[in-house]
């Protein structure tokens, strides 16, 4: 468990930084990947048991109610944002996450997953590190039908 936590952590970091530095200003997107640490509300849209949408998950947030973060208030993708100075990523997930919205990024994670596969196999219907990432390419299909793809 604790060593699954730190892999996911040093994920996040690893896509956070090349976010951060490796992109000019004007095309950054970030990109969010892993489990409760991280998600800001995709098991919301799941039916499964991992949830954190009621009392007393978010009583410190901005609108003292529960958002879908594993937390009591912001979570560690809502404090880079601020950061970096660009608005909060919508879960992927968030029927909200269209057009613009797209260019800011999008985070991918769930609560109860883990880098294995069978890991929070008591929790159904979770998005596993490999739909993540499948996730992900679907992400960028958008993006590119929004913004015109490579040619």
């Amino acid at each position: 468990m604790a060593y699954s936590t730190v892999v996911i952590a040093a994920t996040i970091f690893v896509v956070v930084a090349a976010t951060i530095w490796g992109r000019s200003e004007a095309t950054r997107a970030f990109l969010v990947f892993g489990d409760s640490l991280v998600d800001n509300g995709n098991n919301n849209y799941l039916v499964t048991s991992a949830r954190a949408d009621s009392p007393p998950y978010g009583i410190d947030y901005p609108t003292h109610s529960a958002t879908g973060r594993f937390s009591n208030g912001y979570n560690i993708p809502d404090l880079i944002s601020q950061a970096i100075g660009s608005e909060a990523t919508l879960a992927y997930l968030n029927p909200q996450l269209k057009g613009e919205r797209l260019l800011v990024g999008a985070n991918f994670a769930s609560a109860g997953i883990g880098i294995l596969g069978d890991t929070g196999f008591q929790f159904a219907n979770i998005i596993r590190m490999g739909q993540q990432l499948e996730m992900f390419q679907a992400y960028k299909e958008r993006v590119g039908s929004l913004i015109g793809g490579e040619e």
